[in-house]
Protein backbone atom coordinates (compact mmCIF):
# COMPACT_ATOMS: atom_id res chain seq x y z
CA UNK A 1 0.00 0.00 0.00
CA UNK A 2 1.23 3.49 -0.83
CA UNK A 3 2.37 5.58 2.13
CA UNK A 4 1.63 8.91 0.43
CA UNK A 5 -1.79 9.74 -0.93
CA UNK A 6 -2.69 12.57 -3.30
CA UNK A 7 -6.36 13.45 -2.90
CA UNK A 8 -7.70 15.49 -5.80
CA UNK A 9 -10.90 17.54 -5.83
CA UNK A 10 -13.74 16.11 -7.93
CA UNK A 11 -13.86 19.45 -9.73
CA UNK A 12 -10.31 18.91 -11.08
CA UNK A 13 -10.43 15.82 -13.35
CA UNK A 14 -7.51 17.00 -15.52
CA UNK A 15 -5.32 17.54 -12.46
CA UNK A 16 -6.26 14.04 -11.28
CA UNK A 17 -5.17 12.50 -14.58
CA UNK A 18 -1.93 14.48 -14.56
CA UNK A 19 -1.02 13.54 -10.99
CA UNK A 20 -2.00 9.92 -11.61
CA UNK A 21 0.30 9.80 -14.62
CA UNK A 22 3.26 11.57 -13.02
CA UNK A 23 3.23 10.50 -9.37
CA UNK A 24 1.49 7.15 -9.05
CA UNK A 25 3.89 4.34 -8.14
CA UNK A 26 4.29 1.85 -5.32
CA UNK A 27 4.97 4.55 -2.68
CA UNK A 28 2.35 7.08 -3.85
CA UNK A 29 -1.29 6.80 -4.78
CA UNK A 30 -3.69 9.29 -6.40
CA UNK A 31 -7.44 9.29 -5.78
CA UNK A 32 -10.42 11.56 -6.33
CA UNK A 33 -12.09 13.04 -3.25
CA UNK A 34 -15.06 10.80 -2.53
CA UNK A 35 -16.61 12.85 0.26
CA UNK A 36 -20.08 14.10 -0.46
CA UNK A 37 -20.78 15.68 2.90
CA UNK A 38 -22.14 14.12 6.04
CA UNK A 39 -23.57 10.72 5.16
CA UNK A 40 -25.91 10.40 8.07
CA UNK A 41 -29.49 11.34 7.29
CA UNK A 42 -31.44 13.35 9.80
CA UNK A 43 -34.24 11.41 11.37
CA UNK A 44 -36.73 14.24 11.65
CA UNK A 45 -34.10 16.20 13.64
CA UNK A 46 -33.72 13.49 16.30
CA UNK A 47 -30.29 12.40 17.44
CA UNK A 48 -29.41 8.72 16.91
CA UNK A 49 -29.90 6.78 20.15
CA UNK A 50 -26.32 5.42 20.21
CA UNK A 51 -23.15 6.69 18.55
CA UNK A 52 -21.90 3.77 16.48
CA UNK A 53 -18.65 5.30 15.28
CA UNK A 54 -15.85 4.32 17.62
CA UNK A 55 -13.15 6.57 16.23
CA UNK A 56 -12.94 9.35 13.69
CA UNK A 57 -11.08 8.02 10.66
CA UNK A 58 -10.04 11.41 9.32
CA UNK A 59 -6.90 12.63 11.04
CA UNK A 60 -6.71 15.96 9.24
CA UNK A 61 -9.29 18.20 7.59
CA UNK A 62 -8.16 18.79 3.99
CA UNK A 63 -11.26 20.68 2.86
CA UNK A 64 -9.46 24.06 2.67
CA UNK A 65 -6.56 22.59 0.67
CA UNK A 66 -8.93 20.97 -1.83
CA UNK A 67 -10.83 24.23 -2.27
CA UNK A 68 -7.75 26.44 -2.64
CA UNK A 69 -5.37 24.30 -4.69
CA UNK A 70 -7.55 21.43 -5.93
CA UNK A 71 -5.49 18.72 -4.23
CA UNK A 72 -3.96 17.66 -0.92
CA UNK A 73 -1.13 15.33 0.04
CA UNK A 74 -1.54 13.14 3.11
CA UNK A 75 0.62 10.47 4.71
CA UNK A 76 -1.06 7.20 5.57
CA UNK A 77 -0.33 5.94 9.07
CA UNK A 78 2.00 2.96 9.34
CA UNK A 79 0.14 -0.32 9.70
Amino acid sequence: MANLLFIVSRTEPKRYLYLKHVYADESRDVTLDRRGGERRRSRSSRQPPVERRHVERRHRDITQELQSSGWALVRRPAQ
